[in-house]
């Protein structure tokens, strides 16, 4: 019975010492929270909320207290009492990382990101407000509250403590102002900054472009949102909504991050316009492809950047995600061996630069044209018109045959005439091949074989080896129908027949008629006139073919 008793004697002595905060500045969360509370509407006691300010006289010990909630509650800053130290001894960590101090010392800093400068520090065997933070108080008061509001303030005082409904007046009015204006000003400043950077562009530009005046309104619109946001920032801790300043100030602050991630991105945009204008001429078409591959790279970058200051915003130390990150990333690692592998592919293929793009190339077996160099694969578009995804890690280990880069197309083909060809004949053919190939405009007339070689299973072969000088392979394509066409014309011209696999079984006489042996005109006189009838037409006949006509007939 007796414990039952004491029992409840304690908890109705807790209960009213709950209920009576007195000051206390034994540690860092005690101070602050005498601060705090004593300068709340039910619990305000200017007197006793300055006691946590050592120094001064009376009278400025309370403006300097009013001072600092007033910058708490101007930049939406909220104590979070359950996160700070109670131990009387606390050594702070934050600072000395944040501030660059050698040693870890007796204070504590509320907001050590977004306000360093505010802090309690161990005087003795209590804590008070530092001396740097009694220092600079005044500064970050008069930068957060304009003078000259604060001297509207002084000079219409009953407007300004006149309520409704429990709501002062011209806290509403103010807002609704301040919207007004900063929509006014979004007008008035937009063309005036999208003039002044048309003059700064004008003077890297070669040539006006609709792409660099298109990046140029992109630019604008996030430039002029950040000096309004600025201007919102400066003037509304002034209205004292101290319900919506802390979301109002966050959500600004996170704003003007997401406008300048806006900005720099499309600066970078801007200058990769620019530098392709520049430099478009010198430019390979490889250099071409990885101008968007580290645009990307660096947007990325970029991001990631604003996505760290955000999170400074809300009071996170990007050093903890950062560790997080890298403990996470030891697993990520194993996970995206291929990935990373790739993009070491990419930057060889970047730096040795065994094709561009548009070069006819056989990869590992794969042949076809160089569509694209991505940071994960190589494309290649191949003879049938199928695209082939190839990893950039075993492009850059496999052996890469760059066709585009010939100096000639070499082309070699056999051609079979008939075993009863006479001699003569067979010189003539060969000599009249040679002819062609030397006044054909697409071959090289000092480089080129036309020879009889040997002897196949059903037909005298003729080796027909020549060099183009058109590297596409569709222009290759018509020098060689052009060639075909005037050999196939000599060898009509000439009664030159060409054979194909056969048995032949040849009968010399029938009885009562003539002989069936093909009958072959050997006459020298005839046989440089078919030659020179066969180049004439050669040489005034347009044989282009249009790679793109049909050759089906009509």
């Amino acid at each position: 019975m007796k414990k039952l008793l004491y029992l409840l004697v304690f908890v109705s002595g807790f209960s009213f010492a709950q209920g009576t905060v007195k000051v206390d500045l034994r540690n860092p969360n005690a101070t602050l929270y005498t601060h705090i509370y004593f300068l709340m509407p039910d619990s305000y006691n200017v007197a006793k909320a300055s006691t946590t300010i050592k120094g001064l006289s009376k009278k400025e010990a309370n403006a300097k207290a009013i001072k600092i909630k007033a910058v708490l509650d101007g930049m939406g800053l909220v104590i979070d009492f359950t996160n700070v130290p109670t131990n009387a001894s606390y050594l702070d960590t934050v600072l000395v990382s944040t501030q660059k101090i050698e040693k870890a010392q007796h204070r504590y800093a509320p907001f050590p990101l977004r306000l360093p400068e505010v802090y309690v520090e161990k005087v003795g065997n209590k804590w008070y407000y530092s001396k740097k933070t009694i220092e600079e108080i005044d500064a970050i008061y008069d930068r957060l509250y304009p003078s000259q509001l604060a001297w509207i303030g002084q000079k219409f005082p009953g407007f300004f403590k006149a309520t409704f409904l429990g709501v002062l007046i011209w806290q509403p009015i103010a807002f609704v102002l301040l919207m007004i204006v900063s929509v006014l000003l979004f007008y008035i400043l937009r063309p005036i900054v999208l003039f002044l950077l048309k003059k700064i562009v004008k003077l890297f530009e070669r040539k006006r472009s609709y792409q660099s005046f298109e990046i140029l309104n992109e630019l604008t619109r996030p430039i002029v949102f950040i000096i309004l946001i600025r201007f919102i920032q400066r003037i509304f801790p002034s209205l004292q909504l101290l319900n919506l300043n802390s979301y109002v100030i966050i959500g600004l602050k996170v704003a003007e991050t997401v406008f300048w991630v806006m900005i720099v991105l499309t600066l970078l945009k801007l200058f990769v316009s620019l530098y392709n204008d520049i430099n478009k001429d010198s430019r390979s078409r490889l250099d071409r492809q990885l101008t968007p591959i580290v645009n990307k790279f660096i947007n990325g970058i970029i991001v990631l950047i604003g996505f760290f200051h955000v999170l400074t915003i809300f009071g996170v130390n990007p050093t903890t995600v950062l560790a997080g990150a890298s403990i996470g990333g030891i697993a990520l690692a194993f996970a995206a061996q291929d990935s990373v592998k790739n993009l070491i592919g990419t930057f060889n293929i970047f730096l040795d630069k065994p094709f561009h793009i548009g070069d006819w190339v056989v990869i590992g077996g794969i042949e076809g044209t160089v569509e694209y160099v991505g940071i994960r694969s190589t494309r290649v578009r191949g003879v049938d018109t199928s695209i082939f995804q190839i990893p950039n890690s075993k492009v850059s280990e496999m052996e890469i045959n760059n066709l585009g880069l010939r100096l000639y197309r070499r082309y070699q083909t056999e051609l079979g005439i008939r075993y009863d060809t006479p001699p003569e004949l067979i010189e003539a053919f060969v000599h009249g091949i040679r002819k062609i190939i030397i006044e054909h405009p697409d071959t090289r007339s000092e480089s080129f074989n036309v020879e009889f070689t040997g002897f196949g299973d059903s037909a005298l072969e003729i080796m027909v080896n020549v060099f183009f000088k058109k590297l596409d392979w569709g222009d290759e394509q018509s020098s060689r129908h052009r060639l075909h066409i005037s050999i196939v014309k000599l060898a009509a011209a000439l009664g030159v027949e060409f054979a194909f696999p056969s048995s032949t079984l040849m009968i010399e006489q029938m009885p009562g008629q003539e002989s069936l042996a093909v009958k072959y005109n050997t006459d020298k006189k005839f046989i440089d006139s078919k030659i020179e009838s066969v180049l004439e037409e050669f040489k005034g006949v347009d044989h282009t073919v249009d790679p793109n006509a049909s050759s089906l007939p009509e």
